[in-house]
């Protein structure tokens, strides 16, 4: 079964210049704890509430002038639409991720997967992913 099959097609997200106290209300009136950062329909980045906590506020940025932008998470994990549920569940697990941003082969912004979403059809696999999700780093 590929992603395409279970992901979130309406995907919640922001462009960078979306003010970060902006974020912080969507990613709440939403339910979610990250939101990716998209341009021109591609994706750039990511932004979670840990971004938030650790990089604009002991810093003491207003998030009033504070953009998704000067937050978010330069390093963008992903998978592709095409892509096995068994080898996303893998890469979820060494990459300690509960969700991934889906995109198509021109990295254009498609949706999202959860863990939650692969569980459905992947209960065993899910299950190990979560065990491996929530390890403590060593």
């Amino acid at each position: 079964m590929q992603v395409r099959e279970l992901m979130t097609a309406d995907v919640c997200y922001v462009s960078p210049t979306t003010r970060l106290s902006e974020v912080a209300r969507r990613m709440r009136d939403e339910d979610i704890g990250s939101i990716p950062v998209a341009e021109n329909d591609r994706l750039i980045g990511m932004v979670t509430d840990r971004d938030i906590v650790i990089r604009a506020f002991p810093d003491g940025i207003d998030p009033r002038s504070c953009t998704a932008r000067d937050v978010m998470s330069p390093r963008i994990l992903y998978c592709r639409a095409s892509q096995s549920v068994e080898e996303v569940l893998e890469n979820m697990a060494e990459q300690q991720v509960r969700r991934l941003p889906v995109v198509d082969d021109q990295k254009r912004l498609v949706g999202v997967i959860s863990l939650g979403d692969l569980s459905h059809v992947a209960e065993r696999e899910a299950g190990d992913a979560l065990k491996d999700i929530s390890r403590p780093e060593i």
